[in-house]
């Protein structure tokens, strides 16, 4: 499993930190807004809808409506999806 953080409004996808709040951190430091930023897990054996996993503590936000460790918007999670092909596939 991989860790990775995508920043949905600038196309920006970072992977590979021990938790994702490092890579929240880079993210920001570079200019992203926190509203923007989302938690995912990349498995790299699986394929189609197991390659990316909606899980992470950072997603917990009822600000935003999300009051759960995964992404509870479909349109966030298809943007996400959008942002991760880009960068992978």
């Amino acid at each position: 499993m991989i860790k990775g953080v995508v920043d949905v409004a600038e196309h920006i996808l970072a992977v590979d930190a021990e938790l994702h709040a490092d890579l929240v951190t880079l993210l920001l430091s570079k200019g992203s807004a926190q509203k923007d930023l989302w938690g995912i897990n990349l498995w790299p054996e699986e394929v189609g809808e197991d390659f990316i996993e909606f899980d992470s503590l950072i997603n917990i936000r009822p600000w935003q409506g999300n009051r759960e460790r995964g992404v509870s918007d479909p349109e966030i999670r298809r943007q996400i999806i959008e942002v991760v092909d880009q960068w992978i596939k």
